[in-house]
């Protein structure tokens, strides 16, 4: 009975879809490991594997608490664990307070450092607040963006106490990428948010207008990649790379059509699990390279 909970809950918080914030984490790391005044330690890696764990965990749960009664509505979402019965509200809530509680406690790991554990509220605030956005605002992905874009400050911070130039890069490439991702996903719900009132860019303006706005998004995505090579300073293997990444969000643009979105969950969860584990390993690959 515990084993099937606990399987519920995972799949609750689509616990495989960590690989879309957790590698750029990860890279965030590895540029700072990088520096000569920044040596690598074992604590520090754990801290960031389960901070990023349970933060990640505590935001999907709470969501899917706000959210029960939307997702019981839509024929899309109805079947989720909430609205079907799966698992119990009490019980929801109940593993959103465990995981906020852990993450805290997940930034004592980088003391001496205090900064983590001083912003570990204010990012949690944050980041349970995107469940509201789509009730008051059309900009509601970028929120989702802007949550998932401070995990490579955050851990630029939690290692080296400071903020600059090449995490923030870092930071932009997620919050255009997710944006632009973001809305295309909810495309499929464009009708649905529109009847609720709900706020989307789809809704607001039209499947082919969001389809627009996401392809500007995406282009930025790219911008700032190549930014990110430039001033990190990172080689010809990194440089391939992300030309790869670019053809791919091209590509995603060419699954998707305003007439036909069947194949939206192949560009949002295959196309971008590879595109986030790959810019992953040929940071790796390129640090290791020289």
């Amino acid at each position: 009975m515990m084993i099937q909970k606990l399987r519920h809950l995972l799949e609750l918080i689509r616990f495989s879809h960590t690989v879309f914030a957790l590698p750029f984490a990860l890279l965030s790391a590895i540029l700072a490991w990088h520096q000569p005044d920044s040596p690598f330690q074992w604590t520090q890696l754990l801290g960031i594997l389960l901070c990023m764990v349970f933060a990640r965990s505590a935001a999907m749960a709470f969501n899917r608490v706000v959210d029960r009664k939307i997702d019981g509505a839509n024929p899309r979402t109805a079947r989720r664990h909430i609205p079907a019965g799966l698992l119990s509200l009490p019980s929801v809530i109940a593993f959103t307070i465990v995981c906020s509680a852990a993450f805290v406690a997940s930034t004592l790991l980088f003391l001496p450092n205090r900064w983590p554990v001083i912003l570990s509220i204010p990012v949690l605030l944050f980041l349970l607040g995107y469940s509201f956005a789509k009730r008051f605002t059309v900009w509601c992905h970028y929120w989702l963006s802007a949550a998932l874009m401070l995990s490579p400050i955050a851990t630029w911070i939690a290692i080296r106490g400071e903020v600059a130039l090449v995490p923030a890069l870092l930071s932009a490439v997620i919050f255009f990428w997710v944006g632009g991702f973001d809305i295309l996903y909810a495309c499929q719900d464009a009708e649905f948010d529109r009847a609720q009132h709900l706020h989307s860019i789809p809704s607001r303006w039209g499947i082919p207008i969001a389809l627009r706005i996401a392809l500007v998004s995406h282009l930025l995505t790219i911008v700032a990649l190549f930014a990110l090579w430039h001033f990190a300073g990172l080689g010809t293997v990194f440089l391939i790379g992300i030309s790869a990444v670019a053809l791919l969000l091209l590509y995603e643009h060419w699954l998707v059509r305003p007439t036909d979105l069947s194949r939206v969950n192949l560009a949002f969860f295959n196309v971008n699990a590879v595109i986030s584990v790959g810019l992953l390993l040929i940071g790796v690959v390129d640090l290791c390279w020289r």
